[in-house]
């Protein structure tokens, strides 16, 4: 099944994405559901984040080819990190660039949503608690993530800085997906989710040991190497196979 959050008729819905046709459905993937015989247009409706989390959970330095690009050892655990929620947007909605940082840059990374609640789960059924993927872009401002001795946290949870979308493919095998960035139409990252240094079962065996992960939640699994540098009036796409391509315009913070 593919996933979509989607706005039509003034209406927030769940719906599954059929081609180019998303057929509502009454209910939610975490709850339960039934379909509609009501039907969209793919091309004429508003795609939202596909996803509500409670919180985005963030893996730093998890892709082998990305290490040996910055010449860093091989992390024996993962480098776990936070971003707010208030930082999600969807397709196709603005990045802002802050006005107190000089310094922005876009991470593609993969995204595992959560489909049910899982707190101590096992390697060996951290699938059954997965709902699907999605891509995601991880979008820092490096000048607050690396000032004072490390503030990642606010460095990452800008508002707008979590962009997640188009849409939610739970049947897809993730272990070895082709992953790229693109910024005005340039590839600037191009890697396979199989350089990953710690798996999507790991992960969500991991993080459930600590925290109750819960239906919707995010887990970002971090970026391959070729990492870069946004600016105001930039369009930035993370494209993953079978999962679609992520888009958003960089914008100056006139707010």
């Amino acid at each position: 099944m593919i996933w979509v959050r989607f706005v039509a008729k003034d209406q927030v819905s769940y719906g599954l994405l059929e081609g180019q046709t998303i057929r509502r459905v009454k209910g939610d993937p975490y709850q339960g559901f039934d379909t509609t015989e009501e039907t969209f247009t793919l091309g004429t409706t508003q795609l939202l984040c596909p996803c509500v989390p409670t919180k985005i959970i963030a893996i730093g330095l998890n892709y082998a080819d990305h290490a040996r690009e910055s010449n860093l050892e091989i992390p024996k655990e993962p480098v776990v990190f936070l971003k707010a929620p208030s930082a999600l947007i969807g397709p196709k909605q603005d990045i802002i660039y802050p006005r107190n940082s000089r310094k922005v840059e876009y991470e593609a990374e993969l995204a595992i949503v959560i489909g049910k609640q899982a707190k101590r789960v096992s390697q060996e059924k951290a699938r059954d608690f997965i709902l699907g993927y999605t891509c995601a872009n991880d979008v820092s401002a490096r000048d607050w993530q690396f000032r004072d001795g490390g503030q990642w946290t606010l460095g990452k949870s800008f508002d707008t800085f979590a962009p997640i979308g188009p849409w939610i493919n739970s049947t897809i095998d993730p272990s070895d997906l082709a992953i790229k960035s693109k910024v005005n139409g340039e590839v600037r990252q191009d890697s396979s989710t199989r350089e990953m240094i710690f798996g999507v079962n790991f992960l969500v065996s991991f993080l459930s040991q600590v925290m109750t992960l819960e239906p919707g939640d995010v887990i970002l699994t971090g970026t391959p190497p070729g990492v870069g540098t946004l600016r105001p009036g930039d369009e930035v796409t993370i494209e993953i196979e079978g999962l679609g391509e992520l888009t958003n315009r960089v914008v100056p913070d006139v707010g």
